[in-house]
């Protein structure tokens, strides 16, 4: 497959075709899925992210916004559809917890509206934590019950690529599934995406905001990518070794494609991000999005 025919497939920017798409794959699980408590929070996330959701700021991260969200999102239905294919067993209202969960995993970047100073990028360190306190606070006018609640929270902290998912306790081992499931689709949504490579001169100034160290310019933090890849493919093996079969099982039952196409696209992006690191001026050769002029003028 050439790089429009992956991406025609992998990434979708409208919003409401992203709903669109996880509408049916759900329908794929299962013809009886309730779809419109899922529904019902993607029309809050679009909400908050937009700034009309009462008490809360509009989102302004540039790296960590609605498109990533809505990403992640399809990636985690996209991959529990793999696991059912796969005779993984879940509920439908683990299914939908999961797909909630994976809506609301990065509210904590949202400031609410007396919260002026800065950006939500000052919060980098602790979104996870605000994330769950969001899910806790909105749960329940979302149809959730306590203990859904609480499932969630599991779930969003597998997010965090710093906490030992080992240590968490889950209250079931479709919880942990889930769990696990968000924490890949967060790697691979965005590290899929066409534009990883110049988002992450965003990255870089939300990584400034929120003092986390060890970057001292947006090139450091290209160069220093090449690691990170490393990282996330030893976290996503040691989180689930059956991520790329079921994601090849989803999309040859949804496109008719028996490939995993975010290892591919990841890949792509790892490659050039090789070929550009090899010139004095890697900057130069991110043209995709706008982002190096939105920085630099």
């Amino acid at each position: 497959m050439d790089d429009k025919d992956i991406y025609c497939i992998l990434q979708i920017d409208c919003p409401e075709d992203v709903l669109k798409e996880v509408r049916i794959i759900c329908s794929m699980i299962s013809s009886e899925f309730d779809f419109a408590p899922v529904e019902t929070v993607f029309m809050t996330v679009l909400r908050l992210f937009n700034g009309t959701y009462p008490g809360y700021r509009a989102c302004n991260t540039k790296y960590h916004d609605l498109r990533h969200t809505t990403d992640v999102f399809l990636a985690m239905a996209r991959m529990i559809h793999g696991g059912v294919i796969d005779n993984m067993t879940f509920s439908y209202r683990h299914v939908m917890l999961g797909l909630i969960s994976a809506l609301f995993h990065d509210t904590g970047y949202i400031q609410e509206n007396h919260d002026t100073e800065g950006t939500g990028a000052k919060y980098t360190s602790t979104h996870v934590q605000r994330s769950m306190d969001f899910i806790k606070r909105h749960g329940t006018e979302h149809g959730l019950s306590y203990d859904e609640i609480v499932e969630g929270q599991a779930m969003i902290l597998c997010t965090n690529p710093f906490v030992d998912i080992s240590g968490i306790t889950f209250p079931s081992e479709e919880v942990e599934s889930l769990g696990k499931m968000l924490a890949v689709a967060d790697f691979l949504a965005q590290m899929s995406d066409r534009i990883y490579l110049e988002k992450l001169l965003y990255l870089y100034h939300e990584f400034k905001e929120g003092k986390v160290p060890g970057y001292k310019s947006e090139v450091e933090l290209l160069q220093k990518t090449i690691c990170f890849y490393e990282f996330t493919e030893n976290r996503i093996q040691s989180l689930s070794e059956e991520v790329d079969r079921l994601l090849r099982l989803h999309f040859a039952s949804r496109w008719n494609v028996n490939e995993n196409l975010y290892d591919i696209a990841k890949e792509k992006q790892k490659a050039y991000l090789h070929k550009i690191l090899k010139h004095p001026d890697p900057l130069k050769f991110l043209k995709r999005g706008g982002v190096v002029e939105d920085i630099f003028g």
